[in-house]
């Protein structure tokens, strides 16, 4: 079983073939393929880029959405100030197809 650490959005994420999972929104259509930037692949033997091994996972794009609400408060007692300000992060589902 093959594993890799792959590094999309800012964040870094722990992959295998065939899992899903939701990464910050990237810019391709709904069944495009996407390769992502490969920090480190791991089989029988480690393989570590410095600081990076290139783009050696491939995923394919299921869908695109927005997450949960959530509610940000700002408030400041004693002066009448409160504003409510909701937000929904936006998200792209990728399934991992090959790590190379």
């Amino acid at each position: 079983m093959k594993i890799a650490v792959i590094k999309t959005g800012g964040k870094q994420y722990k992959v295998q073939e065939g899992q899903v999972l939701k990464i910050e929104k990237v810019s391709a259509k709904e069944g495009d393929k996407v390769k992502f930037d490969t920090l480190l692949v791991a089989d029988k033997d480690v393989n570590l880029g410095k600081p990076s091994l290139g783009e050696k996972v491939e995923g394919k794009v299921i869908e695109h959405g927005k997450a949960k609400k959530i509610s940000v408060v700002k408030f400041k007692s004693k002066v009448r100030y409160k504003k409510n300000v909701g937000h929904r992060q936006q998200f792209t589902k990728v399934e991992i197809t090959a790590i190379a």
